[in-house]
């Protein structure tokens, strides 16, 4: 799968141990495209940008595309929107951001290479123009530990309208890497830097190990001239016309397989093998299509203990069509009861004996599962039943429910765990489009549960969960149960340089409001999963010190977001600089270790009242890398 060129073979090759050095850039490196268009847009479809502003947005952008400002030109402009706004709104906005725009962008390819690093025991960080809201949640899902970002600086709660210099673009990457390999004894000279542009020169010239990722056609000029090892992902981002007509096709093939069903129905009288005959085709055209293969381990645990209910990790939208084409008969579904409201494909998985259920609501989703034991123990079906109730942003596992278990237990039949690996890879969640691939499915062996009792169901909740942890290569951090989530990894934040006045500790310490105020989903904690490469590297030995904390008090009353933002680059290298800091994500953020400077001011927003409505963040300052 892996060409003897690539990126990934060079990290296999390498040595082991923290004294190596991984630096990634963000934009166009770990995930593709800009976090800071996809800001700007989110900003847009909110209507939380005028129309002075948005011509104020794009003034600066085209005098920096022209080369007329600099990059520190360009952020001094951005931060006169921020002063008065509270950063707590927009740690909340990058969130959101993550949920709705960014996790869908990260290159598997990418995730594979951090894998491998952190595997090798290598000091894993982003080194970024961009700033902590664009990066912490993809930081946190990748498990890297540090951060280098440009900053605004913060007091009291709030962004005061400054930047913090050096900023952490060209040479000032270069400062932030050379401060990083100071603190934690890196050899620079035997560490790799990746990016795909060049603006980071500097710190491609700085390490031993430069690899081009993604390029620019001015990198690729300089890469190819100095020899540098280049590799392109297409993965993500922009898909090609013939991946929409596969995925359009391959969605519709899911109705042409029940009508192609209906003659059997029809002549034979037998509504089951209409639809086992419409299950199985399905499974074959939507992959066909799709231009997805399965590589499948333990595929005999599929039919030596039937009926069962199978449970699988769900990542993508693509697991419906695997599913229909690993069980392919004699099966029953649940899905959540906002599909059943879906033009034609809702009925026909209702025809299908699929059960609608309302995830919200726990008792009446139990509750309506009943008819499911019938069609077990009088129909000899079997059900599918993804754990998690929903569709995980990244590949980590996230906590069980118990549902599939109370209906093993009530039906006295035995559970099979479905694990698998990379559906992301063909469609991540939120992303329309799906692309081929080759996915990775372990069919576990059945696990008894004919001694089950409610009283012991937390117990085999985690021990089905761990099952897949282990199958996966990942594990809960410090022995915590497996059906809850795991402790979160802790992400630290630095900028280039560090002046007096941040040092003197103008940085305060963040309202813990917007951690109350938040969804639950909106901050989901990361498990910190120790990486396992392709090829079963090493587990991750290096140890990071425990972040600073500061002693500067809490703001007394959290801003709203709403007041103006900032200037955001989408074609080249932006950023939203901030004080340094180092924070547990997702409960409440630790201190900022800080750095300075001063920029421009605007006008405080108001007090945001309502806890229930999301806090809207005007118009963020936003970077490239």
């Amino acid at each position: 799968m892996v060409d003897q060129n690539s990126h990934l073979q060079d990290v296999l090759a390498a040595p082991d141990g923290p004294h190596i050095g991984a630096l990634f850039d963000f934009d166009g490196t770990i995930i593709a495209g800009y976090s800071a268009t996809a800001m700007l847009w989110e900003k847009i479809k909110r209507r939380e940008m005028t129309a002075e502003e948005l011509v104020e947005t794009a003034n600066v952008m085209a005098q920096y595309s022209m080369g007329s400002m600099g990059f520190s030109g360009l952020m001094t402009a951005a931060s006169k929107f921020m002063k008065g706004v509270t950063e707590d709104s927009y740690f909340q906005f990058g969130e959101e951001l993550y949920e709705k725009h960014i996790a869908r962008k990260v290159y598997p390819e990418s995730r594979e290479l951090v894998e491998a690093h952190l595997a090798k025991g290598h000091t894993v960080a982003i080194v970024s123009s961009a700033t902590i809201y664009q990066i912490e949640p993809t930081a946190r899902d990748l498990n890297i530990e540090h951060v280098l970002c440009s900053q605004y600086e913060v007091e009291n709660g709030e962004f005061t309208g400054d930047i913090i210099r050096p900023l952490c673009f060209g040479e000032g990457k270069v400062i932030a890497a050379e401060k990083l390999a100071s603190e934690h004894k890196l050899n620079l000279d035997k560490s790799f830097f990746y990016s795909d542009s060049d603006d980071d020169l500097e710190l491609l010239e700085r390490v031993g190990k430069p690899r081009p990722l993604n390029p620019n056609g001015k990198l690729t000029e300089i890469a190819i001239e100095r020899g540098w090892p280049l590799q392109n992902f297409d993965s993500r981002g922009q898909g090609k016309p013939v991946d929409y007509l596969r995925t359009i096709y391959a969605t519709g093939s899911l109705v042409t397989s029940f009508v192609a069903g209906l003659p059997i129905w029809a002549l034979t009288g037998s509504q089951r093998e209409a639809t086992n005959f419409s299950t199985g085709l399905f499974g074959d055209i939507a992959t066909a299509l799709t231009g997805v293969e399965l590589d499948i381990n333990g595929e005999e645990n599929i039919w030596v203990n039937r009926p069962c209910i199978f449970v699988f990790n769900h990542q993508s939208k693509a697991d419906v069509m695997i599913m229909a084409k690993l069980v392919r008969k004699d099966v029953g579904g649940i899905a959540k009861k906002e599909v059943k409201d879906t033009p034609v494909i809702g009925k026909v998985m209702e025809m299908a004996g699929t059960i609608f259920v309302d995830r919200a609501d726990g008792r009446n989703a139990i509750k309506a599962m009943e008819p499911l034991i019938d069609a077990i123990k009088v129909d000899g079906k079997s059900i599918c039943i993804a754990p998690e109730g929903t569709r995980t942003l990244s590949p980590k596992v996230g906590p069980f429910k118990k549902g599939a278990f109370h209906l093993a237990m009530q039906a006295g039949v035995p559970m099979v765990p479905i694990v698998i690996h990379n559906a992301g890879d063909v469609a991540p969640k939120n992303e329309f489009v799906m692309r081929p691939a080759t996915v990775k499915v372990d069919i576990l062996p059945p696990v008894d549960t004919s001694s089950w009792k409610r009283s012991t169901l937390d117990e085999h909740v985690a021990e089905v969960r761990g099952l897949f942890l282990k199958a996966l290569g990942q594990e809960d951090e410090d022995g915590a149960p497996a059906s809850q989530p795991a402790k979160p990894v802790v992400v630290k934040r630095t900028s280039p340089g560090q002046t007096a006045k941040a040092s003197a500790g103008a940085t305060k310490s963040r309202s813990t409001k917007a951690a109350a105020q938040k969804k639950p989903a909106a901050r989901k904690p990361a498990t910190t999963a120790k990486a396992k490469t392709a090829a079963g590297a090493k587990k991750r030995v290096s140890k990071k010190s425990a972040p600073k904390r500061s002693t500067a008090k809490k703001p007394a009353a959290r801003k709203s977001p709403t007041s103006k933002a900032s200037a955001s680059k989408p074609a080249s290298k932006t950023s939203t600089p901030k004080k340094a800091v180092a924070r547990k994500a997702p409960a409440r953020r630790a201190s900022v270790k800080k750095t300075t400077s001063k920029a421009s001011s605007a006008k405080k927003p108001p007090s945001q009242k309502s806890p229930a409505r999301k806090p809207s963040v005007k118009k963020p300052a936003a970077a490239k890398k």
